[in-house]
């Protein structure tokens, strides 16, 4: 493991621990973690969310994260309050490895800029 990525997978590690302070409960995976941001993204506070809503809680956050890398840009939002994303550059072709480590990346950059890591 390289320096950089040993150093990544110590914040990671920190991030889950603090999110544990935060919301009483360890997230699992990244996928949890971007369902808390996609919830935060929304802001309509926390409520029961269908298995398509949380998916789309989920695609949320992906584009809030790799708007950081300048992938994804915010259009706006719609009648009910949901933000709408569009792709303005390609997505980089990366082993699996490096997609979660391109998104733990900037879902650490997106805690970092909320202050709440």
């Amino acid at each position: 493991m390289r320096v950089n990525e040993l150093s990544l997978e110590m914040k990671w590690d920190m991030l889950l621990a603090n999110l544990q302070k935060l919301v009483g409960k360890r997230p699992a995976d990244i996928d949890a973690v971007l369902f808390l941001i996609g919830i935060q993204e929304l802001g309509q506070g926390i409520r029961t969310f269908s298995k398509e809503q949380k998916q789309d809680l989920m695609h949320i956050a992906t584009c809030k994260v790799l708007s950081y890398a300048g992938i994804y840009e915010l259009e706006g939002s719609d009648a009910e309050g949901w933000p709408h994303w569009k792709q303005v550059l390609p997505l980089p072709h990366l082993t699996l490895e490096e997609q979660e480590n391109l998104l733990r990346t900037h879902v650490l950059e997106y805690f970092e800029e909320a202050q709440l890591f």
